[in-house]
């Protein structure tokens, strides 16, 4: 079927995101056209805003509205311990635990060779240089257990030891509820290797 050329334009737009694809982004245009027109000024109006306020932090790269960003700017935060992490999505994800009371560093991006991303393309080089602060005891690498996720942590490793501060990585393992006869090989593995004393 042929979209009127407006819908077609919207479709498309939509699809663009990340995860969503042909339908999702029909469903998300006919409900936009379904929306009375002032709620659709109202959200074009919070794209806009949200694109002109939100910023990098200068200290830990965090997407925030202030600079230095809430969470860098909180005295309340132990500045000893700083979480990397590959994105500000991962950032939200481990505050939602409310278990990590440390700063954060946002790498924005994970070494990807194949993808044309290299160490200099991510805030590697401010990472130590916030290492070099000497309230700074313990870094914890937060990255994902993937090809990229593994590089990146082998690479801070490296550039890390020279500087004689604690680093950590998160464990991975089995999700909790979940049966290990469903699990697969890597994620057995990741949970031997990362297992703890009881």
């Amino acid at each position: 079927m042929q979209y009127t050329k407006p819908l077609a334009n919207l479709i498309d737009f939509f699809q663009r995101f990340p995860g969503i694809g042909p339908r999702s982004a029909q469903r998300i245009a006919f409900h936009l056209l379904k929306m009375p027109k002032q709620e659709v000024e109202k959200f074009a109006q919070t794209i806009i805003t949200a694109k002109e306020t939100i910023h990098y932090c200068d200290i830990c790269f965090n997407m925030s509205a202030t600079n230095p960003c809430e969470i860098c700017s909180s005295t309340s935060r132990d500045g000893s311990i700083i979480c990397v992490v590959a994105e500000t999505k991962d950032l939200i994800a481990i505050e939602k635990t409310n278990e990590y009371k440390g700063k954060y560093h946002v790498l924005q991006g994970l070494i990807s060779p194949m993808d044309g991303i290299g160490a200099e393309d991510i805030r590697i080089k401010e990472l130590l240089q916030r290492a070099a602060d000497s309230e700074v005891k313990e870094i914890i690498l937060a990255l994902s257990p993937s090809v990229e996720g593994e590089a990146t942590s082998l690479y801070l490793t490296k550039l890390l030891k020279p500087f004689n501060i604690k680093v950590t990585r998160i464990a991975f393992g089995i999700p909790v509820g979940s049966d290990i006869e469903f699990a697969d090989e890597i994620t057995l593995a990741k949970a031997i290797e990362c297992r703890r004393e009881v």
